[in-house]
């Protein structure tokens, strides 16, 4: 685990260009839309819909699946409790679905989020990382036919 929290000589870059203007640069305002849900309930299904259709509509948007993660930034993750916890910050938090998500809604992208995420705790700090409270949450069930 990092301990960059610790450092006291990191500051956060502003830059001239914010959120206001490239939201205005996209016309749409970025936010995050988390899906959750277990193994097979067709969160990466409707992601990817979803991502499909704001596209037609000419919205700029991306995936960030859960296992597409797992092949990179999250590749040194397993599935015990606190790499669940961990695997989410990295997603959500600001660069912490946490972090990646956060960013993405940053820079005006309509972000879909589709991650199992079954702790309610991680799911709210995701949400918590969003000052203007632009995340937007679905729990998919599983469906028998």
């Amino acid at each position: 685990m990092s301990t960059i929290t610790n450092s006291t000589n990191i500051f956060w870059q502003e830059c001239q260009i914010g959120k206001p203007d490239r939201q205005k640069l996209l016309n749409q305002k970025g936010c995050v839309v988390w899906i959750t849900g277990l193994s097979g309930s067709g969160k990466s299904t409707l992601a990817c819909s979803l991502g499909r259709e704001l596209h037609t509509r000419g919205k700029l948007s991306y995936v960030l699946d859960g296992d597409n993660l797992r092949h990179g930034l999250n590749k040194d993750l397993g599935f015990k409790p606190e790499d669940r916890t961990e695997n989410i910050r990295r997603t959500g938090k600001s660069f912490n679905p946490g972090e990646v998500a956060k960013l993405f809604a940053d820079a005006g992208l309509i972000c879909v989020a589709s991650l199992i995420s079954p702790y309610r705790r991680d799911r709210d700090a995701c949400r918590a990382m969003l000052p203007d409270a632009n995340f937007i949450e679905e729990r998919l069930h599983l469906a028998f036919f």
